[in-house]
């Protein structure tokens, strides 16, 4: 038939549906020509040339065409890699603003623009037409029926994050429903709900959901890219977690699971992956970006444009100097809050989105750029503030919106529980919300992310089971993976039935999940840590897409125990303010006890007190002697120093926080206590029990409580009646 082809607008880029037809938009600064491909259900292709250019967006208006339409394009213009422009219309190429795509990539098509070869092939085009195995976009409606949603909007200080792959999370669940286990709908179910909701955590950070690629050098091997940090597309939500098909319908599915997430007040966080694409280096395939505009796209070596600047160890990186790819990403944002209502996002290697020249500039167009978005700037922004380049390492560097996953409070409370020397002084700044790294700009104990384990690396069970990396399985020889792991096994390497190692590793879960729940900062517990998922000392499962990495929902009665114990401490976070204060103590030095005072009715008290063993407070020499692994702090509950949404002052408890990381048991002498009965013993992570405050032990101050080797003990001096 004749289409009808009309000029249409240079905005919005992608495909607009607009009820009678849909406006399509192409950015290419380097194109000499662009062809739209239209595809017939049966693959039959319909190339219409787009001869309107505006400002360099290519852009026609079609009559007629419907939501569900499969589409492509045909970029010409001159193949010269040497000088970064790789070109090649025989390679259909995904729209880069498409909102779903159909199909997936068939590593048998020739979707490299270049013939195979010797090391030099890249500079010499291939002309075999590739549609057949590249994925389509797909024109969607934007139409949703999302009732009263409404963001949850937990504050920060408050928010508890739950990091958890979307497949992962169900495929083996028994009370989800077969048809839709490791799906969107699976994480929406009924039973996910109540899951998360009972854990008690206040918001969900997806695993990459963004349109992305299996690598051929995995799908060679029969592996897959599981993680999923390997985006082609930053608008589509991958296929792979729909159950009810490709042509759009996974734009509708995780709608309805934020709905259902939302209507439970958790909020959705998504680790998002603006730094890199699926097309790697020189030697990758040309899908997208690299065939669309390569030299706007990516960064290239100033003198040698033929490769590409790397900070992301995957190949490229993506050129956020260019307008148009800032304006690609912000774009992309701005759909997944306001069509999406996303909550937040978590951005993988985000030192990289900040390099202007090579140097990290945490100035960068960027982060003004997001600053001054009204959209982005209200909603959660996390960073992974780090990448592979020369100066890469930067937590505690990014700008006063984010907040930042601290590397630094990860390695430390691995180092302390696992007994080595020296870290006691650091450990006091990780306990405490990283003053030393984030209050000097003027952020708050909130920019600190804490973990002690995420999908990079051992699970919580394999760090305390494992002295080394076992990635056996990922065929890369064990080469693969950090082998700076601060893990112990105790004793055996790996699963053992002996019982007393089996008690320590128990033991040491439960002090690395109450140590993290219980300082301050933003906790966030790897998904399944709470149920001791292992992946066999894996430390590297990213290809792995099997019964390795997804939950195992079979509870023995020490998993079960654990997740009980879990939930205790995570109720008890929510329910005290002192262990989520939205300000910093007054010891900005951790020891001076002049700069850790407050007046409380007239009376001076002190916000926190470290404590030693024999109840006297900490010397400057004692928190840099090396040996010292056992130290009380006191929080005080009268010093919380801060109003609550109706402008009453916010009070708490006293709580005595016990930690012995020897591996020998230590008499401590339990300190004053306001309240007369004395100390209430929270719980002890000698077990799992949480006594009930009406029967809970109590302990005299003057008196020494038996701290076991390697354990936590928690006290409390409740508020008067």
């Amino acid at each position: 038939m004749t289409r009808i082809v009309l000029p249409g607008k240079p905005f919005p880029q992608g495909a607009t549906w607009d009820g009678l037809g849909v406006n399509f938009a192409l950015y290419s600064e380097g194109a000499t020509g662009v062809e739209l491909c239209l595809f017939d259900k049966d693959g039959t292709e319909e190339r219409i040339p787009l001869s309107e250019r505006t400002g360099f967006v290519w852009h026609a208006y079609i009559p007629g065409i419907k939501a569900g339409q499969l589409y492509g394009y045909r970029v010409h213009g001159p193949f010269a890699p040497e000088k970064g422009q790789r070109f090649n219309a025989a390679k259909l190429l995904i729209d880069p603003y498409a909102k779903a795509l159909a199909g997936q990539v068939n590593w048998a098509a020739p979707v490299f623009g270049y013939r195979l070869g010797d090391p030099d092939a890249d500079l010499s085009s291939d002309t075999e037409d590739d549609a057949w195995g590249i994925p389509k976009g797909v024109v969607t409606a934007p139409v949703f029926d999302w009732g009263n949603d409404r963001p949850p909007l937990t504050p920060m200080n408050d928010t508890i994050i739950y990091e958890v792959h979307v497949k992962g999370f169900t495929a083996r669940n028994p009370d989800v429903p077969e048809a839709v286990r490791g799906t969107y709908a699976g994480l929406a179910s009924p039973s996910s709900i109540e899951y998360l909701r009972k854990l008690g955590i206040t918001a969900v950070e997806l695993m990459p959901v963004h349109a992305f690629l299996d690598d051929k050098h995995l799908w060679d091997r029969g592996l897959r890219n599981y993680w999923g940090y390997n985006t082609i597309n930053y608008f589509a939500p991958d296929s792979c977690y729909c159950s009810s098909g490709d042509h759009g319908e996974q734009v509708n599915e995780f709608k309805a699971m934020v709905k259902a997430l939302h209507h439970a007040n958790i909020e959705v966080i998504l680790d998002v992956v603006y730094n890199h694409t699926a097309e790697g280096n020189h030697l990758g395939p040309t899908l997208s970006f690299r065939g669309i505009d390569n030299a706007t796209y990516y960064r290239s070596v100033p003198d040698a444009p033929r490769y590409y600047v790397d900070y992301t160890g995957t190949g490229n990186t993506l050129n956020v100097r260019h307008p148009q790819v800032l304006k690609l990403i912000m774009d992309s944002l701005r759909y997944w809050v306001l069509e999406m209502h996303v909550d937040g996002f978590r951005f993988d290697l985000a030192a990289a989105l900040a390099r202007e020249l090579h140097d990290v500039d945490r100035l960068s167009s960027f982060f003004d750029v997001i600053n001054q978005d009204p959209v982005i700037s209200k909603v959660k922004l996390i960073a992974e503030p780090w990448d592979v380049g020369d100066g890469g390492y930067q937590v505690g560097n990014f700008p006063s919106l984010w907040a930042e996953w601290n590397g630094k409070y990860r390695d430390t409370v691995r180092r302390y529980w696992k007994g080595d020397d020296g870290i006691l002084a650091e450990l006091g700044y990780r306990l405490t919300g990283s003053s030393d790294l984030y209050e000097h700009d003027g952020r708050k104990p909130s920019a600190s992310i804490n973990f002690v384990t995420a999908h990079d690396g051992f699970t919580l069970n394999d760090l305390v089971s494992y002295n080394e990396k076992h990635n056996e399985a990922n065929g890369e020889d064990n080469r693969d993976g950090t082998d700076e792991n601060y893990s112990c096994n105790y004793g055996v390497e790996g699963p053992t039935d002996d019982r007393a190692i089996l008690e320590v590793r128990e033991r040491q879960k439960r002090n690395l999940l109450a140590t993290l729940l219980l300082s301050q900062g933003v906790p966030m517990i790897c998904g399944g840590d709470e149920i001791s998922r292992t992946q066999l000392g894996n430390n590297n499962a990213y290809c792995q897409d099997s019964e390795l990495t997804w939950h195992d929902w079979n509870l023995d009665e020490r998993k079960r125990a654990l997740l009980e114990f879990t939930r205790g401490v995570i109720a008890l976070r929510k329910e005290h303010p002192n262990f989520r204060r939205r300000k910093f103590f007054q010891d900005r030095s951790i020891n001076p006890a002049a700069d850790r005072v407050r007046s409380v009715g007239g009376t001076q008290v002190q916000d926190i007190t470290w404590l030693r063993p024999d109840g006297g407070e900490m010397t400057e020499e004692e928190w840099n002697a090396g040996w010292i692994r056992c130290i009380g702090l006191k929080l005080s509950g009268k010093t919380m120093g801060e109003i609550d949404v109706i402008g009453n002052s916010v009070y708490d408890s006293t709580f005595l926080l016990l930690l012995n990381s020897h591996d020998e048991d230590i008499e401590f002498l339990l300190p004053p206590c306001e309240a007369q009965k004395g100390w209430y013993l929270v719980f002890d992570t000698r077990d799992s029990y949480f006594p009930n405050i009406a029967g809970a032990p109590i302990f005299l101050p003057g008196r020494t409580y038996q701290l076991i080797a390697r354990s936590l003990a928690l006290f409390s001096e409740p508020l008067p009646d």
